[in-house]
This record gives C-alpha cells, sequence and structure tokens, in this order.
C-alpha cells in the first residue's frame, strides 16, 4: 500500500507539528516537507518518557515481550509500504530494505525471547548466616535494574536495523527503559512510519504513551538538548566519529554525566597470512571487492584495508582485486553529503605521500564507484592518516615488507569494530602472533571470512576499542547490548513484600 508521510513528530502519543519545516532529499521520487525538531520538543519528549519510567521500567518481562513482539508485528503488517518509502529516500535496493526489515524484527523478537529466559537479570542470593563468626552476614541479593529513560540517534546507513525500532530502541525497551530517538533527516519518512508501528504497538498492549517519542530533523542544538536533559540516563548513537565525539564530551560534560554507546566507525583491515595468500590470494580478492563495494561500502564493518607482504603473491591478488573491481559500476549513495565526503576521502588518501592509485574511476552527485590504492608498510607507520575512515567502496592495500612489520602494523592500529585474519595451515606460527594483538585491537575477530553482514544472535560483539566506539566494554548488536541500559541493583536484609517478582520468581514459562 501507498504511504503519504505527514511529517509531525510523535511526542508521547501525539502527532505534533512545527513551525519550520525542512524538504527531504531522497534518491528518487517527490521531496516532502518534515517538522524540524526543537530543544522544547525534546523536553517535552522527555518529560514523557521520565514519567513513563515509573510504569514501564516495573512492568513485567511478559509484558515487555508483548511489547517487543507488538511491535514487531506492526512493522511487518506495514512491510510494503515501508519499502516503498525506505527505498525512495535511501536509494537502498528493495531486497536490502527487505533484508533489513526482516533484522529489526528478529531484533525485536529476540529480545523479547532474551528476557522471558531472565539470564540477562545476572540474579545472585547470599543468604544471611546469622551465626557467623566473628560477625553474621545479611541476606543480600542483587539484580539488573532498568536506568530510565534512553535517548537514541537513528543512524544514516541503516534506516531501519539502526534507527527508530533498531538495535538500541530495541534494547532499550527490552531493559525496562522509555526511549525518545532523535530520527535522521536522511530517512524522515521511513522513520516516521516505523513510528507508526511503534505508537500502534503502544495503544494494543496498553503502554504508557511516554515509552516512545520520535523527534525529526532539528540542528545541533536538538541534539544537545537530548544528550544533555537530566532525565535521560544513556544515549545510543551510530555514526561519524567528529559527531559522536562531540555528543560523547556533552554527555560527560554534564553536572551528572551519563553513559554514551557511540559506535563511530572502523577500517577493518584484513591481513593476508603467507601460505593463504599464495594458495587463494585471488579467489580472497575476488571475495574483498564483493565486501568493499556491497551497499556502496556504507556498512560500518566495510574492509578498507588488506594487509599482504611484499611480493608476487601480493601482486597477483592486487591484480585480482583491481580487475574484479573494474567491473562493479556507480551506486547511489544514501545521500549528498556522504557521497561528498566519499570524494574528499578518497581526494585524501590519492594525496597522501606514498600511495599508488591503482584503481581509479570517476564518480559525482551521489553516486560512489570503486577506488583502489596501495602504500607500503613503511609509510602506513609514518602516516596515521591513512588509518582513518573513508566511508564507501575504497580499498587500500598495505605492503608489508615481512612478517615482523606485519605485526608492527597491526600493533599500530586504533580500536577497530572487526579485524580478520585469512590463513591456512601453514601460517598457524604467524597467526599466534598476531592473535594477541588483533583481539586487543577489535571486537571480533574472523578467520577467512569477510565482516560484512553482522549476525543478530547471543554471542555477537558489534563494538570495539575507542575510536570504534565509546565504550569497549559493549557492544550494539545481540542480546549483550541490554546491559547497556541496566544497573547492579542490592537489597539487604529486603522484605519479601519489598521485592520485584523477578527477585522471588526468577522462572517464566517460555
Amino acid at each position: 500500500m501507498a504511504y503519504t508521510p505527514h511529517g509531525r513528530h510523535l511526542i508521547a502519543g501525539d502527532w505534533t507539528a512545527g513551525a519550520a519545516t525542512f524538504a527531504s532529499s531522497p534518491a528518487h521520487g517527490a521531496a516532502r516537507a518534515f517538522a524540524v525538531g526543537t530543544p522544547d520538543l525534546v523536553a517535552r519528549a522527555c518529560a514523557a518518557a521520565e514519567e513513563a519510567f515509573w510504569s514501564y521500567g516495573y512492568s513485567t518481562r511478559e509484558e515487555r515481550a508483548a511489547f517487543l513482539n507488538a511491535i514487531a508485528d506492526e512493522i511487518e503488517a506495514r512491510s510494503e509500504a515501508i519499502t516503498a518509502i525506505g527505498t525512495s529516500e535511501t536509494g537502498l535496493p528493495e531486497a536490502r530494505l527487505n533484508g533489513e526489515r526482516g533484522r529489526t524484527t528478529g531484533q525485536l523478537r529476540l529480545f523479547a525471547s532474551h528476557i522471558l529466559k531472565g539470564d540477562y537479570l545476572d540474579r545472585r542470593h547470599d543468604a544471611a548466616l546469622p551465626d557467623r563468626q566473628p560477625l553474621p552476614r545479611p541476606d543480600l541479593r542483587m539484580i539488573q535494574r532498568p536506568i530510565g529513560p534512553v535517548a537514541v540517534f537513528g543512524a544514516s546507513n541503516f534506516p531501519l536495523a539502526f534507527s527508530t525500532a533498531g538495535g538500541d530502541t530495541a534494547a532499550a525497551l527490552a531493559a525496562g527503559c522509555p526511549v525518545v530517538v532523535k530520527g535522521h533527516s536522511a530517512h524522515p519518512g521511513t522513520g516516521e512510519i516505523v513510528a507508526e508501528a511503534i505508537h500502534a504497538a503502544i495503544r494494543t498492549t496498553g503502554m504508557p504513551a511516554g515509552v516512545f517519542s520520535l523527534i525529526q530533523g532539528g540542528r545541533r542544538d536538538v541534539g544537545e538538548a537530548l544528550v544533555t536533559d537530566p532525565r535521560i540516563r544513556a544515549v545510543g548513537f551510530t555514526g561519524s566519529l567528529a559527531g559522536g565525539r562531540a555528543l560523547f564530551d556533552l554527555c560527560a560534560s554534564r553536572p551528572d554525566p551519563i553513559p554514551f554507546f557511540g559506535e563511530l566507525g572502523s577500517v577493518n583491515p584484513m591481513f593476508l597470512l603467507p601460505s593463504a595468500l599464495k594458495a587463494r590470494g585471488p579467489e580472497i580478492a575476488r571475495g574483498w571487492a564483493g565486501s568493499l563495494t556491497m551497499g556502496a561500502g556504507q556498512f560500518c564493518t566495510n574492509p578498507g584495508i588488506a594487509v599482504v607482504i611484499h611480493g608476487p603473491d601480493a601482486d597477483a591478488f592486487t591484480t585480482a582485486a583491481t580487475e574484479a573491481l573494474s567491473h562493479i559500476g556507480a551506486q547511489v549513495m544514501l545521500t549528498d553529503g556522504i557521497a561528498a565526503a566519499y570524494r574528499q576521502g578518497r581526494d585524501r588518501i590519492a594525496g597522501s605521500q606514498g600511495v599508488q592509485e591503482v584503481l581509479t574511476s570517476m564518480c559525482d552527485l551521489r553516486n560512489a564507484t570503486p577506488y583502489l590504492f596501495a602504500t607500503t608498510g613503511r609509510e602506513w607507520l609514518s602516516n596515521h592518516a591513512l588509518g582513518e575512515e573513508v566511508f564507501g567502496p575504497l580499498g587500500l592495500i598495505v605492503r608489508a615488507a615481512d612478517a615482523a612489520e606485519m605485526e608492527e602494523i597491526a600493533r599500530s592500529l586504533q580500536g577497530q569494530l572487526t579485524c580478520t585474519l585469512h590463513l591456512d595451515a601453514g601460517d598457524t606460527a604467524l597467526g599466534q602472533k598476531l592473535m594477541p594483538v588483533l583481539e586487543r585491537k577489535a571486537g571480533r575477530v574472523l578467520a577467512n571470512g569477510f565482516p560484512t553482514g553482522v549476525e543478530v544472535c547471543d554471542a555477537m560483539v558489534h563494538g570495539g576499542p575507542y575510536p570504534a566506539s565509546t565504550n569497549f566494554g559493549a557492544t550494539s548488536v545481540g542480546t549483550l547490548s541490554i546491559r547497556r541500559f541496566l544497573r547492579p541493583v542490592c537489597y539487604q536484609n529486603m522484605p519479601d513484600d519489598l521485592l520485584s517478582g523477578d527477585l522471588l520468581h526468577p522462572s517464566v514459562e517460555v
């Protein structure tokens, strides 16, 4: 069915217009007008979220699971309309939007199942020891409790899975935390229709209206107002290093500092060890080309760096990668601004000392084409700018002089979301040297694969040391991500009548 956006904010159950509007910039189709967010709207949404917390934060796991499943149902009921407006706004193909919608509803249902099991509560009980000498021990119980209202910033590159009802929102709602979303202006219509799905689920399940709000558009003052509002207790963010760091600093400088869980990007280096490079170099190169250009390279796990040891096998890898990339045409990027930033990143790499252009192409307007560059390990080690992310289908081959320099390159890395080892049986010794380094650098370490494609499951970690993310102990994907929005509380000698049902009755039928 067709969907025509109305362009309003959702503030605690009310669709609210504004005095000012901004125009969307779709990849194709008509532009639409959307209300511009303001600090006053932020204050209203945060006040409603705080009020909702006094009931939602103390709801049962069964109630919250039903709410999460209802959101998923309402999103699926709007599937065709979501895909239509999503492809129009972003230029992403239908298959990608359909898959991302499935991931979004899958995350919601995964968290519904996860909280019913109750393991995330990490319940602990040390029974009283009244006769212990020299002092008795009190009865002590511990459980994880929701922290309060959470602010979520929608991502530009995932209009569904990392935006309005994406992973941050799903984890916070599962924990018992109301959510205020700052929608991304790259896809405001997509954000609006998903907010309508959440609004419908609120009504059908009887949740408080303030449990969710969506604020569209707005300048920097809207984001600043959101992260500094005293009722917000944590922030989830996926976006640029510069924007994320600015918000992170605001959170840290509050009178009451709060955690900022920012996923800020990564170059996701691959290390091709000698035996694997000799046996499978061209095959790995073709796989790399596919991963590098998937979705116009607009994935935070895009493997932008390939580290090889200089020699004929590296030459064969470079030739195969060049051939594979040369057949990939222009792709539409998510926004004009992202396309412009991609060209700026290309120019920065191309203008760097000691960098060789291997494959060049022409791209303009909102399009992106692949680029491939090469440099030496010594140049990489002397120029930290080569390790900065270029968001798009650009690859850099780093030729190390030998295995020792490859290890030195690994040690020089900043924090990454992923690091990959391509290795065969003859590479075990070098792999063993690299593993302790890479696991300190990244949240996910892969063998013989490509990092694009983040599985939504219990064991996944999507995060890493700074600047990949601002909190190395957290993940924004997988069930462990719920822990960002919980805190432990210990109850000493507390009467049963004052304890929550989760402490007294830990089992729930699933």
